[in-house]
C-alpha cells in the first residue's frame, strides 16, 4: 500500500475527505435551515405585531365610545365610533373616530384611523399595515360586527408567507 509523506494511505485520504465533506454539508444545511426559520419567524412576528396594534387601537376607542356603527359603511370605511368627553371646566367635547382601509391591493392594505373632535382636532394615524380586508369575503378576511354593547373585531394580517388572525371582543362604555 502506497503512503504519502504523512503516512496516510490513499484509502485513508479518500475516507477523510468524504467525512470532511459530509461534516461541511451538514453545517451548510444547518445554516440554511436557521436562516430560513429566522425569515419565517420575522414574517410571523411582523404579521402578529400588525394585528395586535390594530386590536389595541380599536379596543381603546371602542371602550370610550357611546355610539358604534359597524354596518352599512361606505367604501373602505371599517368602523365609526363617537363619544362625548366632559373636560375639567364642564365643557363637552365631541369625538369621532373612523377606521378605514387605504392602499388596498389584492385585498391587503393599511388600516388607518381618523380622529376628529369639536375642538378642532383632525388627525389621521396609520394603525396597522398588511391587514387583509375584502367586504365580499368576511369569513377569510378582517370583519366586524356589533351587537350592543359588544363589538367583535376579527383582524387578519398577511405578510410574505405568514398569516396571523386575532379576534377581539370589546364592550362599549355604558350610556349615561
Amino acid at each position: 500500500m502506497r503512503k504519502d509523506e504523512y503516512g496516510l494511505s490513499t484509502i485513508e485520504l479518500i475516507v477523510t475527505l468524504i467525512i470532511m465533506s459530509m461534516i461541511a454539508l451538514g453545517g451548510m444545511m444547518t445554516t440554511f435551515q436557521v436562516i430560513r426559520a429566522t425569515a419565517q419567524n420575522d414574517s410571523h412576528i411582523t404579521a402578529l405585531q400588525q394585528v395586535q396594534n390594530a386590536g389595541f387601537w380599536v379596543s381603546r376607542d371602542t371602550q370610550m365610545a357611546d355610539n358604534v356603527t359597524a354596518d352599512n359603511l361606505s367604501g373602505t370605511n371599517f368602523l365609526f365610533l363617537s363619544w362625548t368627553e366632559v373636560d375639567d371646566g364642564d365643557n363637552t367635547i365631541d369625538h369621532s373616530v373612523t377606521y378605514f382601509f387605504d392602499e388596498l391591493s389584492g385585498g391587503i392594505g393599511k388600516l388607518k384611523r381618523n380622529h376628529s373632535s369639536s375642538v378642532g382636532l383632525n388627525k389621521e394615524t396609520l394603525v396597522a399595515q398588511y391587514i387583509s380586508y375584502d367586504p365580499v369575503d368576511p369569513v377569510n378576511t378582517s370583519n366586524i360586527s356589533y351587537s350592543s354593547p359588544s363589538l367583535t373585531v376579527k383582524l387578519v394580517a398577511i405578510f410574505d408567507d405568514a398569516s396571523e388572525t386575532r379576534e377581539y371582543q370589546v364592550s362599549c362604555r355604558p350610556k349615561l
